[in-house]
């Protein structure tokens, strides 16, 4: 007997893509991003008719719950076993990731520290700069992490600094310093230059949030979505050293701005280039009516995200080898936060575990919500009840036939940047 169930459910069903041939074909669930706007009950019937389920873990995500709920899946407590998806906050245990069968997935890779914790990001980035060369990987601003660095750092003057946390996020614990003398020294902090020369768009300091996807570190395959924010600080930028203290100006964190009298929102999701956030495409468009080559800057920020990824990609892959009795369990979103300054270079501000997915204004929900619906498409989940602990294991090397059958479909809308079983001379 075929086993195929869900041939009699309708082939042409927009939320079901096979892969495979013959009995071997396998179900994928295929995501819509209008599906939490259009609450179509037809949208929910695959995820229905399979008992497709998730469980949220020490985070709470609206989103993520309101695109799985439109979609047909059930929330099950967060102790049970029987789920297609695990959305967690923070890493799992290494005894949670061997058990995780071979349709069930985890946001998250063992060991992605290595990306966003910033002193490792930074260890690891200056490992590759001394096996391939300063300049092939000179991605980060010069930095120090203290106390251990600290005599280093004293030796370096004449310049601002921006002192981190190295496992804060939101612009917390982070202040601008021209004098050593003004640290406060503590356990893991990192220091950075300053970058002085920021590219601004109508007097103002901006960074930009970009949204990179990895579903394997072995092979290594990195997405990067094509839209992203542009975040603006709310104070016009001025370099004078009087204004050190004013984060307004100086940060362009949103959970900073935010904060400011003089943060603007905007109300319609269609108008993409008003207030203290723009969508990356409209910033763009922005710097091509000004002149500027916005083509070579895309392929430098492209390369930017390769080269951080390739940083870390051995330690993630061998944790990986470790602890995952599955290739395809984990995969993982990071948000990707980028200064250009005013040559057009782009530099890596840090990598972030969890991403923010809170949908402050319209245009964060129109950005995001059809961000995560192609990433849960192009993560591949299986079409099949998790309660239900089928004999047949699900072929894993099929991890090139999904991303080839999206390519087919042309309903991915991440940008395939980097599969190291196809391009292998992109990483330097």
């Amino acid at each position: 007997v075929c086993p195929c169930p869900a041939r009699g459910l309708g082939e042409d069903h927009p939320c079901i893509r096979w892969t495979g041939g013959g009995c071997r074909r396998i179900p994928i669930f295929v995501f819509h991003a209008d599906a939490i706007l259009t609450n179509d009950s037809y949208l929910r019937l695959i995820g229905e008719h399979y008992h497709l389920s998730y469980k949220i873990v020490r985070t709470d995500s609206r989103l993520v719950r309101s695109i799985l709920t439109a979609h047909g899946f059930h929330e099950v407590h967060p102790s049970s076993s029987d789920y297609n998806l695990m959305w967690t906050g923070s890493h799992l245990k290494p005894y949670l990731l061997r058990s995780l069968t071979d349709i069930q997935k985890v946001n998250h890779f063992p060991k992605s520290y290595e990306l966003t914790r910033k002193d490792r990001l930074y260890k690891n980035v200056s490992r590759m700069q001394l096996a391939h060369g300063f300049k092939a990987f000179h991605i980060l601003p010069q930095t120090f992490i203290l106390p251990a660095e600290y005599q280093d750092f004293c030796s370096k003057t004449g310049a601002q600094w921006i002192v981190k946390p190295v496992a804060s996020s939101r612009g917390r614990g982070v202040y601008l310093i021209n004098n050593p003398n003004q640290i406060v020294l503590e356990d893991n902090i990192l220091v950075s230059r300053y970058i002085s020369n920021p590219l601004l768009i109508d007097d103002f300091k901006f960074d930009v949030r970009l949204y990179v996807l990895v579903t394997s570190y072995d092979p290594l395959v990195i997405y990067l979505y094509e839209e992203g924010l542009a975040r603006f600080a709310t104070v016009r930028y001025d370099q004078a050293s009087k204004n050190i203290k004013n984060q307004f100006m100086h940060l362009t964190n949103y959970s900073v701005n935010k904060k400011s009298g003089d943060y603007v929102s905007c109300d319609d999701p269609e108008v993409e280039d008003y207030g203290n956030k723009w969508s990356m495409s409209a910033m763009l468009r922005y710097l091509k009516q000004e002149g500027r080559d916005t083509a070579a800057l895309m392929a430098n920020v492209e390369d930017l995200i390769i080269k951080t990824v390739v940083s870390a990609e051995l330690a993630i892959a061998t944790a990986c080898k470790t602890f995952l009795s599955h290739r395809g369990s984990c995969f993982e979103l990071y948000g990707f936060d980028v200064l250009i300054d005013d040559t057009l270079k782009p530099w890596l501000l840090e990598v972030n575990l969890s991403p923010s997915l809170a949908c402050d204004a319209p245009l964060d929900l129109k950005i995001k919500a059809s961000m995560l619906s192609d990433m849960f498409t192009l993560v591949g989940f299986v079409c099949q009840d998790p309660g239900q602990r089928s004999g047949r294991a699900i072929n894993h090397s099929s991890e090139s036939g999904r991303r080839n059958l999206y390519q087919k479909l042309q309903v991915s809308i991440f940008i395939l940047l980097w599969a190291t079983s196809f391009q292998k001379s992109r990483a330097l």
